[in-house]
């Protein structure tokens, strides 16, 4: 990952700068258990989700999270068939474009033959740039984790457990990259729900959906 970061107090400020982003990193590739599972019991809403958990609004909201998991998917993808991304920012990429592979192929066996076609996306110049690729991959992550929280205590109670595992590793995610860009990786407590609409209203805006 490069050479410790240095600074005004010298090796041991640069050693706990590399210590708190490898730490990260390795929560990130899978393993320690965060903060977000619990959020699930957050009350939120799809406009449409007012009913009493069913195995038909269970595929509603689970195709809401796999649209949300496709954009994340196709955004790490194209950046780095694009090649522009270095260093942890790739590694960063790479890594995260495989979890949401995998989060991807598990909603889509979730649905069980209810999933909703792959949307068709389009992201312009935004992976080209360090800058743009980051906040851009914030605004995608945190997206996701406020639309889970949100609607997960909307499903069934089987689905909810089922997709408390995404959760967490969607957190470990944004942590992740919030780091990368200089910001607190937990600048919450506890994150807000997010209305699933207006982030799929926003990806449309600014031309990532088609």
């Amino acid at each position: 990952m490069g050479e410790p970061r240095s600074g005004m107090n010298g090796s041991d400020e640069a050693a706990s700068g590399w210590t708190r982003a490898r730490a990260l990193r390795a929560a990130a590739a899978g393993g320690l258990l965060a903060a977000g599972g619990a959020a699930l019991g957050a009350a939120g809403g799809l406009r449409t989700s007012a009913a009493a958990p069913s195995q038909r609004q269970d595929a509603e909201i689970l195709n809401v999270f796999l649209l949300l998991e496709r954009v994340q998917d196709a955004f790490y993808k194209d950046a780095v068939r694009r090649g522009r991304l270095r260093g942890e920012l790739l590694e960063y990429a790479r890594t995260v474009g495989a979890q949401e592979t995998e989060h991807v192929a598990f909603l889509v066996e979730r649905l069980s033959g209810a999933a909703d076609p792959a949307p068709r996306t389009d992201f312009g110049d935004v992976p080209d740039g360090d800058e743009s690729f980051r906040s851009t991959a914030i605004e995608l992550e945190e997206a996701t984790i406020g639309a889970y929280i949100a609607q997960g205590a909307n499903l069934t109670r089987e689905e909810v457990g089922r997709v408390a595992g995404l959760v967490s590793v969607e957190a470990r995610q944004a942590a992740w990259i919030r780091d990368l860009a200089g910001q607190s990786p937990a600048p919450n407590a506890a994150d807000p729900p997010g209305d699933p609409a207006d982030a799929v209203a926003r990806l449309r805006d600014r031309g990532f959906l088609r």
